[in-house]
């Protein structure tokens, strides 16, 4: 009755699949949400603190390429969300259990190709999380950098220290913009709450990207698996159809003399 068929359901769900899809989405929602957060907050302390305005005209200055990354992340959001969905249906129509709830199924040239194509698919996924992943730890180098020097600014009375954004390529060479421990809008910067916040922002980004970069490990491991199924499945597929056609042939062979024996004794 019901019974049996929710046991058949869940039997049929690749649970490799959807932990690695659980995971994928943590990680993806992490590293979109805080990372877009993160680089709201780092336009409001560069204009807040450090004065800096947006070039006019079509110059490409640092406020572009944020606004650039907030339309890839915005994109990496919306690709990995079907990804996801697309390599659930993959784990579904791979696992073991869909033969038992549907019967025997064919395994076509196609299905192995699919499999194949999500292999290389996910691979060059996970190394370009991995790229990712060390492009994220760069502000969150910057941002501990700053921290540090808000924390020793309190912690040492009359240290002048400096932060100097051309360090960090954000502004170029020829343009100035310093900040030190001594001016007023240093002080305010390390008294709000938004560098602190931005700053852990961008460590959980950072975090997120790394739990995508495990999730597309997984997806490895489960995409291997159900290959190396179907391909087993294939094998199979192909020894049961010899099996019958052997099986037929001696069939017909059998017919055909018993047919002669009847129509000698006649």
């Amino acid at each position: 009755g019901c019974f049996e068929c929710c046991i058949k359901c869940l039997g049929g769900i690749p649970y490799a699949s959807l932990i690695a899809t659980i995971l994928l989405y943590a990680g993806v929602a992490l590293f979109c949400g805080c990372g877009h957060e993160a680089l709201s907050g780092t336009v409001n302390i560069l204009q807040t603190y450090f004065e800096m305005t947006r070039s006019a005209g079509d110059v490409i200055d640092v406020f572009t390429m944020i606004d650039i990354f907030k339309y890839v992340i915005y994109g990496v959001a919306a690709a990995f969300f079907v990804y996801g969905i697309l390599l659930m249906v993959e784990g579904f129509f791979t696992t073991g259990a869909i033969k038992d709830l549907y019967g025997d199924f064919k395994i076509t040239t196609c299905g192995r190709c699919v499999s194949a194509w999500f292999i290389m698919l996910t691979y060059v996924f996970m190394l370009a999380w991995l790229g990712v992943t060390a492009f994220t730890s760069l502000p969150v180098y910057m941002y501990f950098n700053l921290w540090t020097i808000c924390r020793n600014a309190t912690l040492v009375d009359g240290a002048n220290l400096c932060l100097d954004l051309r360090q960090y390529g954000i502004v170029t060479i020829g343009e100035e913009k310093k900040i030190c421990t001594m001016s007023e809008s240093f002080i305010k910067m390390c008294e709000s709450n938004e560098l602190n916040m931005t700053f852990h922002l961008f460590i959980v980004a950072l975090a997120g990207a790394g739990a995508a970069v495990i999730a597309m490990v997984h997806y490895l491991m489960v995409l291997s698996a159900n290959w190396a199924y179907v391909k087993d499945a294939c094998r199979m597929q192909k020894y049961e159809d010899i099996k019958s056609k052997e099986e037929q042939e001696l069939h017909d062979i059998h017919s055909t003399r018993s047919k002669e024996r009847l129509n000698a004794y006649t």
